[in-house]
């Protein structure tokens, strides 16, 4: 890069020596600052100096205006450790114990992919199987909810916590490169396992 500040220096020279010359032409000063094959001064090739040029103009792009793109987290953001509920509808599961004893137990781990962005593995907190419930209709006309009677069901409903560690951002906590915000899909993958779920909570433990 220095060189080529010295070469645009002398290029810079050399067309104030000839503007000043009374018996330089036009013809004269491009002669004299390129040559046959097309280079500044017979050394620098001018398809080079343009990619350097372009090479330089990335680099001041990503390191001084790096706009939105890129990661979410910001310079000085604090990390907190981070408690997210997530509620499963209508798993089809044969054996919901089955799944939460060899899959997905407390204490274990799971992977986490937030909008299509991996973001490598999480501690699960609690498991809980909610109860499946029916509207039933009452002869005095009101309306109670009781236990779904049917025995032969696969449809199961589970409440999830996962914890973590997030980043702190003005705009909400961060998981990776993700934000984590209520009503946000999650889509969770295990040994046995690959499911939705949808986030109804979140809990900041130091903020």
């Amino acid at each position: 890069m220095i060189k080529i500040v010295d070469h645009l220096k002398k290029l810079v020279g050399t067309i104030n020596y000839l503007a000043e010359n009374s018996t330089a032409t036009y013809p004269n000063l491009i002669m004299a600052i390129l040559d046959s094959k097309g280079r500044l001064f017979g050394k620098i090739n001018l398809l080079d100096l343009g990619a350097a040029l372009v090479i330089l103009l990335v680099i001041v792009g990503i390191f001084i205006f790096p706009g939105t793109s890129g990661s979410v987290a910001q310079v000085g953001a604090k990390t907190v450790p981070i408690e997210v509920d997530l509620l499963v509808r209508g798993l089809n599961v044969r054996n919901p114990q089955q799944l939460i004893k060899e899959g997905f137990t407390k204490g274990g781990k799971t992977n986490v992919i937030i909008r299509n962005q991996p973001y490598g593995q999480i501690g699960i907190k609690s498991v809980e199987q909610l109860e499946r419930t029916l509207t039933i209709g009452q002869p005095d006309g009101s309306v109670k909810e009781l236990p779904d009677p049917r025995k032969i069901n696969f449809s199961t409903d589970f409440l999830l916590t996962l914890e973590g560690q997030a980043t702190v951002t003005k705009d909400g906590p961060v998981l990776g490169n993700s934000k984590v915000k209520i009503g946000m899909p999650f889509e969770l993958e295990g040994f046995n396992y690959n499911f939705n779920a949808s986030v109804v909570d979140i809990r900041l433990q130091d903020k």
